[in-house]
């Protein structure tokens, strides 16, 4: 769990305690990000017409870079000047290779590249001249507000061009009309960059660009209670394509059926006679099968009678999809725990249709073993086990980091964690999000690209989220930093959550929730260019109780579970 069994006033009052005495540290700094909006990767333009150069530097530590800390450089024709917008009067002929390079304030540098063609004049036709009026640069609006977008184009031949000789178009929606002005309110969310293409009687075409950011209208959001009377819920989740029914798992041994808003009386599985419940115990984790369908299958995970870290397989009652047949139990991993918290216990199918499984670092204070820069030991990590072949025990990936090192545990997908109390997958990008709960000073979010092959070292306990633990200074080599971390000024126990990717709610498509076990607040993020932006608190969504778990349903609307043992599930407001 991520939070002892003390009440919510007492939590607080021991976070307050162990973040006494605890050090902070600025930071590494980190390289900034650049982006290159115009001209398009792989777009032509005709030799002699003025080209804008676009695009932005965005540094970790420093925020947004101002124009002295961008530059531009042709493969061709060296130094093209500095600043988010350049208007460069001419360029050699022939394939482009144009950088971007973006500098922040302690000298770290990093770079965006585009190629396009610039094309020699034809003989005795010149191309049109294009500029864009509106909208004006940098501009952003909400989506569904009306743009106006203008601009005009002169032909050295044929004069000035109007009606369909001018075309609209843009990055994320493709051709748009013809004409100038030209009136539009159906932009999609996101960064645009906006084409005016000019084609003279000749069949030459230019074009001028100009950058143009839809941003999602802000949402109204409530909690909608769906059920309530549960013994503890730690988490909620749902087979693949099964649109009438949730499960969720209780501390206590039960896993229990929502059925199309009804909670049935009958457990699914009832293992409260085989798991322990002291402290950061229970049954802690369920994942189905990505064939459940089909297969019936499913992972349980909890701590047993001994207090130690078990995964368990079984099947459905054949004929009875409410009810699992315990006698079908496959006994797949038994990890031996030191102590009775940091017990992790999630578990999840990733896209690659391997099972991941969390386990905190053993527990105690501090990490009293040095499990969480152990390599030799399965604690205080991530591990990624095949689980499809029938009876007990798991194969190992052909895939994982580690599986021929010297001095690694072969199951290891990543390590360096304290309570990987709650991560998830982005259904959609397949971006692994790992909430680790903190010691007494940080709680962290953690984000792996689905590209990712693994072998993240996120830090414990050399660091606690961004700062080095019990020390003004340590070694970051190698370490992963969070992108996301927050002092236990604002909480004590960080619960992680999902990126929403239902359709009820559009304009927080693509938002990471979290929670504090502590605080119960709700907050999100979107994960971007290696950042967390977009950061936002939702005070509708506190639930009045300490949030242990957040939840999906197979079409990825999001819930919420308490401590008072009632389900919500997160929906737009009025």
């Amino acid at each position: 769990m991520p939070a002892t069994d003390l009440g919510p006033g007492s939590a607080v009052l021991l976070a307050a305690l162990l973040a006494c005495g605890a050090d902070a540290a600025e930071p590494a700094n980190r390289a900034p990000t650049a982006v290159i909006l115009a001209p398009l990767e792989g777009s032509s333009h005709p030799e002699g017409v003025p080209l804008m150069l676009q695009g932005t530097g965005t540094d970790p530590e420093d925020g947004v870079l101002p124009d002295s800390a961008l530059a531009w450089a042709s493969d061709l024709d060296g130094s093209l000047g500095a600043g988010g917008t350049v208007q460069v009067a001419a360029l050699s002929p022939g394939t482009q290779t144009v950088t971007l390079r973006a500098r922040d304030s302690r000298g770290a540098s990093g770079q965006a590249v585009v190629h396009f063609t610039v094309t020699p004049a034809a003989g005795g036709n010149r191309p049109p001249a294009v500029q864009i009026t509106s909208p004006a640069p940098g501009t952003r609006v909400t989506a569904g507000t009306a743009v106006t977008l203008d601009g005009d184009a002169t032909d050295p031949e044929d004069g000035p061009l109007t009606g369909a000789a001018l075309l609209w178009s843009s990055s994320l929606d493709g051709p748009l009309d013809t004409g100038a002005p030209l009136t539009i309110a159906t932009l999609s969310v996101g960064a645009h960059v906006i084409t005016l293409t000019a084609t003279d009687g000749g069949g030459l075409s230019a074009q001028a660009t100009r950058a143009l950011t839809v941003e999602a209208p802000p949402a109204n959001l409530v909690l909608r209670e769906v059920a309530r009377g549960l013994s503890r819920p730690l988490f909620l989740t749902a087979p693949p394509g099964d649109a009438s029914r949730l499960f969720v798992v209780e501390k206590t041994g039960k896993i229990r059926v929502i059925r199309n808003g009804v909670l049935l009386a009958t457990p699914f599985l009832d293992l409260t006679d085989s798991v322990s419940t002291g402290s950061e115990q229970g049954l802690l984790g369920l994942a189905f099968f990505p064939d459940y369908a089909t297969s019936g299958r499913f992972i349980v995970s909890y701590t047993d009678g001994a207090g130690d870290s078990r995964l368990v397989r079984y099947r459905v009652v054949p004929g009875d999809p409410d009810r699992a047949d315990p006698a079908t139990a496959e006994p797949i991993l038994t990890v031996a725990q030191p102590f009775d918290n940091h017990n992790g216990g999630m578990v999840a199918f990733g896209p690659d249709g391997y099972l991941y499984v969390g386990l905190g670092d053993g527990g105690g204070g501090g990490d009293p073993l040095g499990t969480g820069q152990d390599r030799r030991d399965l604690l205080g990590s991530v591990l990624r086990l095949d689980v499809s072949g029938n009876g007990p025990g798991y194969a190992i990936p052909p895939g994982n980091p580690y599986r021929a090192a010297s001095g690694f545990r072969p199951e290891l997908w990543n390590w360096g964690l304290r309570n990987p109390w709650r991560f998830s997958f982005d259904r959609q990008t397949g971006n692994l999000y790992i909430a680790d709960v903190g010691q007494g000073a940080r709680e962290e979010v953690n984000v792996a690209a689905r590209s990712s092959p693994g072998g993240e070292n996120y830090g414990w306990n050399i660091m606690e989220g961004s700062a080095c633990y019990n020390s003004a200074t340590c070694d970051r080599t190698g370490l992963t930093l969070p992108v996301l971390d927050y002092t236990h000024s604002e909480g004590c126990s960080i619960t992680g959550g999902y990126v929403y990717r239902g359709s009820a709610i559009p304009a927080i498509q693509g938002h990471y929730f979290y929670s504090d076990y502590c605080s119960h607040w709700v907050r999100s993020f979107r994960w971007a260019n290696g950042q967390a932006v977009d950061r936002t608190d939702w005070p509708s969504l506190d639930p009045g109780s300490s949030v242990p778990s957040f939840g999906e349903d197979a079409a990825g609307e999001l819930y919420l579970t308490t401590e008072a043992g009632v389900i919500y599930r997160i929906e737009p407001g009025p």
